[in-house]
């Protein structure tokens, strides 16, 4: 029993590191999920409550981290809210229609057809908000990767 309550805790971060490039998995239920495989399988009283509000704070950083990221890329890079709002479309959808490179793609076309449209900008702007939004999409990606080592990192610390 116990190998199958590590094959699902494993398991479990596994998928979370991989909602990391593919944005449909959520990442950090992934991650409670395997806290919740441990307690099932083991005893919950052996995370302290100190873990569950440092994992919370954790939490909240790695949502905050993800939305800031993609606002300051964009921004950065002169991009508008239209921009945003289209990076963010087309990191939802990009996957589904190019499968493998949509994940790259989808943010960057969605922010350059969204600008083109919206705010009516030069195509250089437009482009220079795709751009924005693919280096607020990979810094996105290594902070909460960053993020959640550190939260399986206290898990194995706490038990």
């Amino acid at each position: 029993m116990s190998i199958l309550a590590w094959i699902l805790i494993i398991l479990s971060f596994i998928i979370a590191f991989i909602g990391l490039v593919y944005p449909i998995i959520p990442s950090v239920l992934f991650i409670f999920l395997g806290f919740i495989f441990y307690g099932i399988f083991y005893e919950f009283g052996d995370l302290a409550w100190w873990f569950w509000v440092i994992e919370i704070l954790l939490t909240v950083l790695l949502f905050s981290a993800d939305t800031l990221s993609n606002i300051v890329g964009v921004k950065k890079f002169g991009g508008s809210k239209a921009g945003m709002w289209g990076s963010t479309i087309g990191l939802l959808i990009g996957p589904f229609v190019i499968p493998f490179a949509g994940i790259i793609l989808g943010p960057f076309l969605g922010a350059v057809i969204a600008e083109l449209i919206v705010t009516r900008s030069s195509i250089k702007n437009a482009v220079l908000s795709g751009v924005g939004s693919l280096v607020g999409f990979l810094t996105s990606i290594v902070t909460k990767g960053i993020i959640q080592v550190i939260m399986i990192l206290l898990f194995i610390f706490a038990i």
